[in-house]
């Protein structure tokens, strides 16, 4: 038999080898989704209170409903559409995950190489002195000369127990985990824009409602300063309404400097340097509230979310890692061949008397490791216990997670409408007690009353118009944002195109 027939029954036996050896190890099988019916304690209404205000119209809840991938659209906001594209189109922390996602790509591709044999090329040429010591007969007088070689070398290490296609299944799960934590990073940025940009327009119609009261103030107190000079009213009654309007005018820095934070957070949220964004002046005016809220099954919540499904591909990884070290407790076989040849001058390097070639096996079977392998399995088995105990705490908490959201959604309608007619009544209580004043019929003290009472009613309806935008945003970042619907592809891999 040739060398060259040797090698290639050497390479269809390996083959074969390798086609009948199985994986040792646990087979992997997904998590039991909760047999859960409901979200919450107590069944949800179909809808929420209704307000006659600005963003006051009442919400159904679909249960069931499919969740649209660009849920902000439904904002009706061309500039929050806008905030969106431009972070998504070059956002760093997404650019950070798809280059870890590419790294982990990377990692298995270089790790199929276990299941080839490995082919090297050598050539070598030196120049050396030897003597008869060497050979143990020192009576042989030492000679120089030189050497050259040339060779192929072939090495597989056949896997046996399957350690290596388990160490390749770790790495795949490891893939999944990067394309789900690139789905979590991008819902993450899609949410936090969402509820910054609501945050900005609460924040400036709350300055622009302080300014109102400040401007009612100041008129007000121009009239009380003319009473005085009358003689109609005490100097003391001046003084306290210069007070309520001196308050009221300390709490437009504190409003000032959030909005600007909050600008220069949505600066950076969307990928710009506060300085150069040129983001637009956002108003509450320019959203619509979503009246359709689509609300996913409990059962279908395990595969939506990105950080459970992350937290499931842990569980599958370290699953694998068992039998990874498993297989080393079971025989390592190597088979490894060469061919070449070797001369002392390079006119002869080529001749048939120069042909060197050898073919071997190694078969390695652990005897006595002091407990090393049997610890490695048991460390293996405790990882995986603890990877799936933090799967079941991250079911749990996107569970809770869900139903503090559905709360929070049922109880801002009901805060909403209740701060509606607590505006409405200190608007009227205010006109009424100015009207009464002038007829003589109601105090200073009551006025300076009334106009608190509305200033804290104003900013309160303010706010919890507010709250309704972003909590309506975190029901959609709860339920998974709808990223297995952007494409036709695998419902792993995100598709962040624009």
């Amino acid at each position: 038999m040739t060398a060259s027939a040797t090698l290639r029954s050497f390479a269809i036996a390996a083959t074969a080898a390798f086609l009948a050896a199985c994986a040792v190890g646990p087979d992997y099988h997904e998590p039991v989704a909760p047999a859960v019916g409901i979200y919450t304690e107590r069944p949800q209404p179909e809808r929420t209170e209704a307000a006659p205000v600005r963003g006051g119209e009442a919400q159904r809840f679909d249960v069931g409903a499919e969740i649209s991938a660009d849920w902000w659209t439904l904002f009706g906001s061309s500039e929050l559409d806008e905030l969106m594209r431009t972070a998504l189109a070059s956002h760093p922390t997404l650019a950070a995950a798809q280059a870890s996602l590419r790294q982990a790509e990377e990692n298995l591709n270089a790790q199929y190489a276990v299941l080839y044999p490995s082919v090297d090329a050598g050539l070598s040429a030196k120049r050396q002195r030897i003597t008869g010591a060497s050979f143990g007969n020192p009576a042989i007088p030492g000679s120089v000369f030189n050497l050259y070689n040339a060779s192929v070398n072939v090495s597989y290490a056949i896997d046996v127990a399957g350690g290596a296609r388990r160490e390749l299944e770790a790495l795949q799960a490891s893939i999944d985990f990067q394309r789900f934590q690139l789905e979590a990073a991008y819902l993450s940025l899609t949410g936090n824009i969402a509820t910054t940009a609501f945050r900005e327009a609460s924040l400036r119609e709350q300055i622009r409602a302080t300014r109102d009261i400040v401007d009612s103030q100041e008129r007000q107190l121009q009239l009380v300063e003319k009473q005085f000079e009358l003689g109609a009213i005490s100097r003391s009654d001046v003084l306290a309404q210069r007070a309520q309007l001196a308050q009221t005018r300390a709490n437009l820095p504190p409003l000032e400097k959030a909005l600007a934070q909050t600008r220069n957070q949505l600066a950076v949220l969307i990928g710009k340097f506060p300085g150069e964004a040129g983001l637009p002046e956002l108003d509450l005016s320019v959203f619509q509230l979503p009246q359709n809220l689509p609300v996913s099954l409990p059962s279908d919540l395990v595969r939506q979310r990105p950080d459970i499904r992350a937290a499931e591909t842990v569980l599958h990884q370290t699953n694998a890692r068992i039998g990874v070290a498993q297989a080393l407790m079971f025989p390592q076989l190597t088979i490894s061949g060469s061919y070449g040849v070797g001369a002392t001058n390079t006119a002869n390097l080529f001749d048939r008397g120069s042909l060197l070639w050898n073919i071997g096996a190694n078969l390695l079977q652990p005897i006595f490791h002091a407990g090393q392998l049997q610890a490695r399995k048991r460390g293996a088995i405790a990882a995986y216990d603890q990877a799936f105990a933090q799967y079941q705490q991250t079911v749990l908490g996107a569970f809770q997670n869900v139903a503090d959201v559905l709360f929070a959604l049922e109880f801002d309608a009901v805060a909403l409408k209740a701060q509606a007619d607590a505006e409405a009544a200190a608007r009227e209580s205010l006109e009424m007690t100015r009207a009464q004043l002038q007829f003589g019929s109601a105090s200073y003290l009551a006025l300076y009353n009334a106009q608190r009472q509305y200033e804290q009613a104003k900013i309160g309806l303010v706010q919890a118009q507010a709250a309704r935008y972003a909590d309506t945003a975190a029901l959609f970042q709860a339920l998974g944002g709808g990223w297995w619907s952007r494409g036709e592809q695998d419902p792993a891999r995100p598709r962040l195109e624009n």
